[in-house]
């Protein structure tokens, strides 16, 4: 498939590091599974994964977290 950003890269999978922000909590997860453009770096995530994610920043923000940083865990 072809990036629909830069429309000249592939998509590959790979990982991905995902920053988040809501407020005054940042939460950055490393090793986030997407699928990568070759070309320009954009990625996408699966529902799966974006809801996990969704979910780890809740909990975060929740808890008042200022900074936290995480390794994704299927």
């Amino acid at each position: 498939m072809k990036c629909t950003i830069c429309k000249n890269g592939d998509m590959v999978e790979g990982k991905v590091t995902v920053t988040l922000e809501r407020n005054d909590s940042v939460i950055v997860v490393k090793n986030v599974p997407a699928s990568v453009c070759e070309n320009c770096g954009e990625y996408t995530l699966d529902e799966k994964v974006t809801n996990k994610l969704m979910d780890l920043a809740e909990r975060a923000v929740a808890n008042n977290t200022e900074i936290e940083v995480l390794q994704y865990a299927a």
